[in-house]
């Protein structure tokens, strides 16, 4: 079953990137990668199968945030570059 993603704490960030975001989901543990968009994050961390922190690499305006298993990938959660 592909990751579900239910929220991304904060869901905001700075366009520079570099901040730490909480990525909480269901079904997250095996996360081959996180992505802003089109974009890889910098690094990400699985915490546990419900939780992913990811660092945000730079953007512009507002992305879908995904993660990307090989059972799938997740739904998306609105990121927003300001």
């Amino acid at each position: 079953m592909a990751p579900i993603l239910l929220a991304l704490v904060p869901p905001q960030g700075p366009t520079t990137g570099g901040n730490t975001i909480t990525l909480v989901g269901t079904g997250l543990s095996g996360a081959s990668a996180v992505m802003f968009g089109s974009t890889p994050a910098t690094s990400f961390t699985v915490l546990f199968d419900g939780a992913i922190t990811a660092v945000a690499p730079a953007g512009t305006g507002a992305v879908q945030v995904t993660v990307v298993t090989g059972a799938g990938t997740s739904n998306g959660g609105a990121y927003r570059y300001l």
